[in-house]
């Protein structure tokens, strides 16, 4: 693979730190690159009277492509103040570095890509802006020349205002321009697969300009049969870019118009943070992200480096590595769909390492985790006039797949409502999985809402309709026409048969989402889904085989339970992310991990949190007891002054619950004490303050304890919140009792 050069040029600003939190890319996408780096920008300009100095045109002139960080510009009145003294007199005038680039290397073609990262409807565009004439010619006069009065003194106006009131500038179209910029927009769409090429301008206004563009259009598109094209008014195509971006392909347009729709086009697409740019010429090209050299947030570790990566993506197309381009898209789509490393201009709290770091991760394929949402369909599921078991079975089958449920929607039978649910998951979740409202009538909107989600039309699908009049048939069910409702799918769907129902289901896949609609009856669907679970989910991977470790916590709360394991599974190195669950008045900590770091895991939790784990299974510490006393044969002597009895009663369930096989018989008794002591103000039936609970256990010679005879006691203090403090004290007096018993005393 041949090397190539890249002249890399920070500029200023921001610009610095996103190239340098972005370039490392290169090395991980192993890349035969050659980076040398080069001097531009505002600093140049203060210290030397030129912001692009002739060593960078040297190196601008051996290099196979520019990378620009970004570049800070000023008036010319401003700019000259800002010189060093002594070149304020022999300095030319102030000219922007990007227009010094764009005019000395005929960089004609102004390229924005606009592609929806975030998730949602997919849609793919670009905005090709000509960047030499148009209204940008330079043809702009602060009062009209004598040459040009004439053509402009008929302007009622003008009339009035005269020469010296009166100012004009110049759209300026050529032949030449109009050629060679159109002539990109198709080879551009060619290229890149899109069956449309747009031009935005003001046919009916700028009426003979326009229509001396349509005939240079006409002649430029016969040489591209397969692709359409269209001329819109620039407003229309402004709307319809927010409105529905996905009808467009190629968007092109002259400078003026160009330059509005491609930040438009960023503001579609989430902001300047996520957009990069190409300029293109005959003499040479730069590649810069968008969002400028922004110096208010400069070193301040803010700055969104997105956009660097996908100039990046842009330059190693253009240099011949569409692979890598692609796979480098990709890892940005993955980091800005999962949310959890963004910067504060996409609503996240990351750093621009930080963000970087996830992008980097995503092409160095470091395992991600693989997420599905459940949209269940239902005005009866949202009435409660049915339970909503579908969205739990749903769920545990994905779990099993290795794909767990990020999110779950139950919406109304209502199109837009449907189409937001899914469209939220698109690109951000692996799996969707939509169940009901796929029936005959007219309130089973479903189809209707994922096509709307997805972008696509409805089309009849005939073997889906042979499938349900053959069912219907069979039955001696009348076919009626409401029916062939049921053969409607989102263009492009591949087909689920339903072998217990006539309403087919459906599967599709867009970026990177695996969308499966299915029918309502849980006997129809749930069937379908494991098909699809078992055999179309061929681009997510087999889960890895995970240990589960598992400890149940009581007397500690939760944020303290979670800052001891997650430190622990920091410095164990592990990569995982705990769960921790809260149910009074336990605290449930599960952290699943490779199997061969499991052992050493559940030591150290055991170490940390050895005053606080009741047992390493599903059983609370009453169920534990009563196994223990079963198997040893105690009987108890209960003095309970805190529970009213409620400590008795539940061990009494929970041995009549235990397999009777392993009980010894009755022997040695235990005497145990619970006394409560309440503080602030409260008392067993007035609910305010802490409760101090005291549990002692008294053991004796031939109890069969571990701990040997004498007098064993712990202590607790819980908010004393409500009734359900019995509960709690039910389980820490079980626990008390166990621990003596086992002498796992701290």
């Amino acid at each position: 693979m041949t090397s190539k050069t890249i002249a890399v040029l920070p500029g200023d600003g921001i610009g610095p730190e996103v190239l340098d939190a972005a370039l490392p890319v290169l090395d991980a996408l192993g890349l035969p690159l050659t980076l040398e780096h080069g001097d531009i920008g505002w600093e140049f300009w203060r210290a030397e009277g030129d912001p692009v100095p002739q060593r960078t045109w040297d190196l601008i002139g051996r290099s196979d492509a520019v990378l620009l960080g970004a570049t800070t510009s000023m008036p010319g009145r401003e700019a000259l103040a800002c010189l060093e003294p002594g070149l304020r007199e022999s300095a030319g005038p102030y000219v922007s570095p990007i227009i010094q680039l764009r005019q000395r290397l005929d960089l004609f073609a102004n390229l924005r890509p606009v592609e929806n990262h975030l998730g949602g409807t997919p849609y793919r565009f670009c905005v090709v802006r000509e960047n030499t004439e148009g209204l940008y010619a330079g043809l702009d006069w602060d009062r009209v020349p004598d040459e040009l009065w004439p053509l402009v003194a008929d302007h009622p106006n003008a009339r009035r205002s005269g020469p010296d009131g009166t100012t004009a500038s110049v759209r300026m179209l050529t032949s030449h321009g109009l050629d060679r910029i159109l002539r990109y927009a198709f080879d551009h769409a060619r290229a890149h697969g899109h069956t449309r090429v747009t031009l935005a301008d003001k046919p009916n206004v700028l009426r003979r300009s326009s229509a001396y563009t349509r005939e240079r259009l006409e002649e430029i598109a016969a040489g591209y049969p397969e692709i359409e094209y269209e001329i819109l008014n620039v407003d229309a195509v402004a709307l319809w870019m927010v409105r529905r971006p996905e009808r467009f392909g190629v968007i092109v347009a002259e400078n003026m118009f160009g330059d509005i729709l491609s930040d438009l086009g960023a503001g579609v697409m989430g902001g300047l943070g996520l957009a990069p740019s190409a300029n293109i010429g005959a003499g040479g090209n730069y590649f810069e992200p968008v969002h400028g050299s922004a110096p208010a947030i400069a070193g301040t570790g803010r700055a969104n480096p997105l956009a660097a990566f996908l100039t990046i993506a842009l330059m190693l197309e253009h240099l011949g590595f569409a692979d890598e381009a692609g796979e480098l898209r990709t890892s940005v789509a993955h980091v800005t769909r999962r949310r959890d490393r963004l910067t504060y201009d996409l609503g996240g709290t990351a750093t621009t390492g930080e963000c970087a770091a996830a992008v980097l991760d995503a092409c160095r394929a470091v395992p991600r985790a693989h997420t599905a949402a459940v949209v269940t369909v239902g005005d009866e599921l949202l009435r409660a006039a049915l339970d909503d078991t579908n969205a739990g079975e749903a769920s545990r089958r994905l779990a099993a797949r290795g794909v767990p449920v990020r999110i779950r929607h139950t919406v109304a039978d209502d199109e837009a409502a449907i189409a937001d649910a899914v469209r939220a998951s698109i690109g951000r979740d692996d799996v969707v999985v939509v169940l009901g409202g796929l029936g005959p009538t007219s309130d089973d909107v479903t189809r209707a809402g994922v096509a709307r989600a997805l972008g696509r039309p409805l089309e009849h699908r005939e073997e889906a309709w042979r499938g349900v009049v053959e069912r219907l048939t069979r039955f001696g069910v009348a076919v009626h026409e409401d029916n062939r409702r049921q053969a409607l799918f989102p263009e492009g769907a591949h087909l689920l048969p339903n072998t217990g129902g006539t309403a087919w289901g459906c599967r599709l896949d867009v970026q990177d989402t695996t969308v499966v609609m299915l029918p309502g009856p849980p006997r129809e669907c749930l069937p379908m889904l494991d098909t699809v679970l078992g055999d179309g989910l061929g681009h997510l991977p087999r889960p890895d085989a995970v240990t589960t470790v598992f400890r149940r916590t009581l007397g500690i709360i939760e944020a303290d339970a979670a800052a001891a394991v997650d430190a622990l599974v920091r410095e164990q190195g592990l990569t995982v992310r705990p769960a921790y669950r809260w149910h009074y008045p336990y605290v449930d900590v599960r952290v699943d991990c490779p199997p061969d770091a499991a052992e050493e895991l559940a030591k150290r939790l055991d170490s940390a949190l050895a005053e606080y784990v009741v047992t390493d299974r599903d059983r609370t510490a009453v169920q534990e007891l009563a196994a223990l006393l079963d198997a040893r044969g105690l009987e108890l002597d209960v003095e309970d002054t805190v529970t009213a009895g409620r400590f008795t009663a539940d061990l009494a369930a929970a041995r009549e619950s235990e397999t009777a096989a392993t009980a010894s018989a009755p022997g040695a008794r235990l005497a145990v004490t619970l006394e409560g002591t309440w503080d602030g103000g409260g008392g067993p039936e007035l609910y305010t303050g802490t409760v101090r609970l005291r549990c002692t256990v008294r053991t004796g010679a031939g109890a069969g304890t571990d701990a040997g005879s004498g007098e064993h006691t712990r202590e607790l203090t819980i908010p004393n919140r409500g009734p359900e403090v019995a509960a709690y004290a039910s389980q820490f007096t079980a626990w008390t009792i166990a621990r003596t018993l086992t002498e796992e005393t701290a």
